[in-house]
């Protein structure tokens, strides 16, 4: 008897180009990008996401880069002033500011810091969320013709939209790995689209947009070493394919989706032996977290230096790992 097949499974394939604890990894562009950062400094890798906040769009990942590259300083010539808030239309609104000098020193010391991240990086994963892009029009103040990244809730009518073309995205692509390789010959570059679904735009137009990142991305591939594909997209899209794997907006993978492409970024990406390190470290941070029934009881305390051996244990072993504070925690609740 033959066995059905209810669902398509998309296979993961190690990495050439895996990452260690010893390397640094930089990550940029949609709230995806964050998912994926979060899970790793969960597991102590060393990190950077997002210096310039959420970013959506391929011009304005493109445009953040460029920052960090050039060590660009902002001036309050870049702000403006929407709803008593000093915004940028190149950051996300975290950026923003009370006053202009808030949201400068905020900007300047990110961009600083992406660069002094980016120029000693080892992995630089890029997330493009969609190929549609918002221009400062003729009604808004100032800035006619920008790309922005963010419109910080500003009026509609201030944009215009359209839809980039592959050939253009490739050709901004291609510029931005050329500026990022003169700065960092040896960065490995990974791009993944992000499976969230931007219903803004309507479900044909998302799919639209979805096709020209795609399109881009893999012609780039196909002409440049150290970059990859990873497939965030297709795992979700194509291996779960299902409502019940997004949240209630139907916009965003939930828990157990991000989750799910989090276990085949581990299976590409990491070896084995780097895999038994990420385990001993998940369960360091969730004893850390752990809030006990009884604070000083005999089996409380007991936990605490099992707890304080193991850290000590691993550390012994993989010096690299920042589990100084973990080990002090724990110490400081002997005891009580």
């Amino acid at each position: 008897m033959s066995v059905v097949k209810f669902k398509l499974t998309l296979s993961a394939h190690p990495s050439d180009n895996s990452i260690a604890y010893r390397q640094k990894t930089m990550l940029i562009g949609s709230c995806f990008t964050e998912n994926m950062g979060t899970k790793l400094k969960h597991h102590l890798f060393e990190t950077l996401e997002n210096p310039h906040g959420i970013l959506f769009n391929p011009v304005s990942v493109k445009n953040a880069i460029f920052d960090y590259i050039s060590i660009k300083q902002y001036t309050e010539n870049d702000l403006f002033l929407l709803n008593d808030v000093w915004n940028s239309w190149h950051h996300h609104s975290r950026f923003s500011g009370i006053t202009k000098e808030e949201a400068l020193v905020k900007i300047n010391n990110s961009i600083v810091e992406g660069h002094n991240f980016i120029k000693s990086a080892n992995h630089l994963i890029i997330t493009l969320g969609s190929a549609w892009l918002y221009t400062l029009n003729g009604n808004a103040p100032s800035n006619t013709g920008l790309i922005v990244a963010n419109n910080h809730k500003a009026p509609s009518s201030w944009f215009t939209k359209r839809l980039m073309k592959s050939e253009e995205l490739l050709s901004d692509l291609n510029v931005l790995v050329d500026s990022i390789k003169k700065l960092n010959p040896f960065l490995h570059i990974i791009f993944t689209i992000s499976p969230v679904r931007h219903l803004r735009e309507g479900l044909v137009e998302n799919n639209r947009s979805k096709a020209v990142l795609i399109q881009a991305v893999h012609n780039l591939i196909e002409t440049n070493t150290h970059i990859e594909y990873f497939p965030a997209y297709e795992y979700v899209m194509d291996d779960l394919r299902d409502y019940r794997f997004y949240a209630e907006d139907l916009v965003h993978p939930n828990y157990a989706a991000t989750n799910y492409v989090w276990e085949k970024f581990v299976e590409t990406y990491f070896t084995i032996e780097t895999q038994l390190v990420m385990k001993q470290v998940a369960e360091m941070q969730l004893a850390l977290h752990h809030k006990p029934f009884f604070v000083g009881s005999a089996e409380h305390q007991k936990f605490i230096h099992s707890c304080i051996e193991k850290g000590e244990t691993l550390i012994a072993k993989h010096p690299y790992l920042p589990l100084q504070n973990h080990i002090q925690s724990f110490k400081s609740q002997i005891g009580k």
